[in-house]
């Protein structure tokens, strides 16, 4: 895994590091890792995850999984809540949906070692979040998106950028007097949806809106709605003056949209798709919905692949259906030899721990010997013995 060449260098730091990426937005139930990978590959410099509520991240232990090279966080059954990996380190912003200071603080700070940046959702317009108080809620509360944002500004390390994602209010002023509230904060950058709350994913986003909300700030703004081909990245940015550029529904659709070199064969991006979620050992139902998704607007999901999808109960099984069993039984041998190393190494780690033991009764006893004929006293606080011919105090071990 990994994104190749000058740009695995990428780190997100300062607000110059949002400035002319294409970036990959966050979509719930898609953005787990295989896709976030997959966009990086085809060229996305900037990778969201979906958005998780901070009731649930806060309550996380993280977890090191030495097998798939991967620092994972679950929740209190065990059940994987979010995933990532050193491939994606420097470009993996994390999103957090929250309606309270504390809480929003107490979930990033779960995280914040492992990902690149923290965004607040401040723009979803589902009723999900919208009646826990989180996502475009916000938009009518700018005491809490002050409370919000300053509060972690203030406790995450001042090197971890801290952004937010919002949509258009009904009146442009409005939205320009929201996002001064929100720059004041102190954000790294802002993702602006050109949409309003009622608006649906069919209707234009208004792209001279946010012409005019990126007119009134002065860190970087990310530009999101109706990116469908690769070129609309750069035209974006030409036509708003936007720093960046975020996709959503065309990369979900073809994540290689994110490629200058054109777009690639649905069915090769799937297949693409499936090797990641392989490697990432991806909950199956999970990479399911997300190729059902590239499906639904290239054949739709009435052919016989796509009714195959629905009977597949494994990585396995879609390894099968896709035509990568090689790649899956490669990946599988990879790691079985990875997990009979580690517990070789754990296993010779034992023994010589039983060595040195060993080495180190027999020298007990050796030096018991050696000194039965010397004067041994016993102290009678700490009940330890000492010699009175080498020059030692007596010691409790520590």
């Amino acid at each position: 895994m990994g994104a190749g060449g000058e740009r695995e260098r990428l780190v997100l730091r300062t607000s110059d590091d949002y400035r002319g990426k294409n970036v990959l937005a966050p979509m719930v139930r898609v953005g787990t890792l295989p896709m976030r990978l997959l966009a990086a590959e085809y060229g996305a410099d900037i990778v969201y995850g979906e958005e998780l509520v901070d009731k649930r991240v806060m309550h996380c232990r993280r977890f090191e999984n030495n097998i798939l090279n991967t620092v994972d966080f679950l929740d209190k059954n065990d059940k994987l809540v979010y995933r990532t990996c050193p491939e994606e380190y420097g470009r993996s912003v994390f999103q957090i949906g929250t309606g309270d200071a504390v809480t929003a603080l107490k979930a990033a700070e779960i995280v914040c070692g492992d990902v690149a940046a923290i965004d607040i959702n401040m723009g979803c317009p589902k009723h999900f979040s919208t009646s826990g108080g989180m996502g475009a809620k916000l938009l009518k509360q700018p005491e809490t998106v002050r409370d919000i944002l300053t509060t972690l500004r203030r406790n995450l390390p001042t090197t971890k950028p801290l952004t937010c994602k919002i949509r258009l209010l009904e009146k442009v002023e409005d939205t320009v007097e929201l996002v001064r509230i929100i720059e004041s904060c102190g954000v790294t950058a802002m993702g602006l949806h050109g949409r309003y709350v009622p608006q649906r994913p069919r209707e234009p986003a208004h792209w001279n809106l946010i012409k005019e909300v990126v007119a009134a700030m002065s860190v970087p703004v990310i530009a999101n709605g109706d990116i469908f081909r690769h070129a609309d990245f750069q035209r974006m940015r030409d036509e708003t003056g936007a720093a960046s550029s975020m996709c959503a529904r065309g990369a979900q659709w073809n994540a290689s949209i994110f490629s200058s070199e054109g777009l690639r064969p649905v069915p090769e991006v799937i297949r693409e798709y499936v090797k990641r979620s392989i490697l990432t050992d991806n909950p199956y139902q999970n990479s399911k919905y997300v190729i059902k998704e590239m499906m639904v607007v290239d054949t739709g999901l009435e052919t016989a692949e796509a009714k195959a999808v629905n009977k597949c109960n494994s990585l396995h099984d879609l390894a099968k259906l896709f035509k990568v069993e090689d790649y899956y039984a490669e990946v599988m041998r990879e790691r079985d030899n990875t997990q009979i190393s580690k517990k070789r190494t754990a296993g010779e780690k034992d023994a010589d721990d039983e060595e040195t033991e060993r080495a180190r009764e027999g020298e007990l006893a050796a030096s018991s010997r050696s000194t039965s004929n010397k004067e041994t006293r016993l102290c009678p606080s700490e009940h330890m013995t000492f010699s009175t011919t080498d020059g030692m105090t007596p010691t409790d071990g520590q």
